[in-house]
């Protein structure tokens, strides 16, 4: 009995090893029929693509990307989430947390020039911190598609302490699709996607001594 299901899944592996040699025999015969028409025709799609995303570039510097900026009117808080499709909203207080996410923030702003990065005081945004249930600061609402999709509540999520760096705050952006990352932790992020969809729902705790503090 033993010996027949090894039999079984010597076959199993073999069928599947035979599997993956055709598909790259067939890869690499589609290259070697490539002339120089089709080099041609590859070279065109590449430019164009590094065209379009040159395009992109200028207009998300145009509206304020590869900065971090603050909004001064609670009114303009909606103009700017609908002009990006990706923001990270810091609602802040002037306090050493807030100041501590704002170090951050102002560092991941340079390096994701996809997303814009804000922050909005909460003191002078009562409509905002009421509409967005904002009770504990920071708090970092992260908004794709103009509709707030996540938050980041205090430290919570970053080690509950202010001395995590910057890659934390860059995974947990990424692993909310806020921001665009391809870097060594990326490999952390296929796993972490589903957990990411459940967090989806988390709001404020009602305790609001987590990470505020004068």
């Amino acid at each position: 009995m033993e010996n027949a299901v090894q039999e079984i899944v010597a076959k199993q592996v073999l069928t599947v090893a035979k599997a993956v040699e055709d598909k790259l025999d067939e890869e690499i015969h589609a290259l070697d029929r490539l002339d120089l028409d089709d080099l041609e025709v590859l070279r065109e799609r590449r430019l164009q693509q590094m065209k379009k995303m040159a395009e992109k570039r200028n207009r998300w510097i145009s509206l304020g990307h590869g900065e971090y900026s603050e909004i001064q009117a609670e009114k303009d808080f909606f103009s700017v989430v609908k002009a990006s499709d990706r923001v990270v909203c810091h609602f802040y207080r002037e306090n050493w947390p807030c100041k501590v996410m704002d170090k951050h923030l102002s560092i991941l702003a340079k390096q994701h020039i996809e997303t814009r990065f804000v922050k909005i005081n909460a003191e002078k945004a009562p409509y905002l911190a009421e509409k967005l249930r904002i009770v504990v600061l920071p708090t970092l609402a992260l908004i794709k598609n103009a509709k707030v999709d996540n938050y980041l509540v205090g430290f919570d999520e970053l080690g509950g302490t202010d001395e995590f760096n910057t890659e934390e705050l860059e995974e947990r952006l990424a692993k909310a699709d806020v921001i665009i990352f391809e870097g060594e932790s990326s490999k952390f992020l296929s796993k972490s996607k589903a957990q990411a969809q459940s967090n989806k729902s988390v709001r404020q705790s009602s305790n609001p001594d987590s990470s505020d503090s004068e």
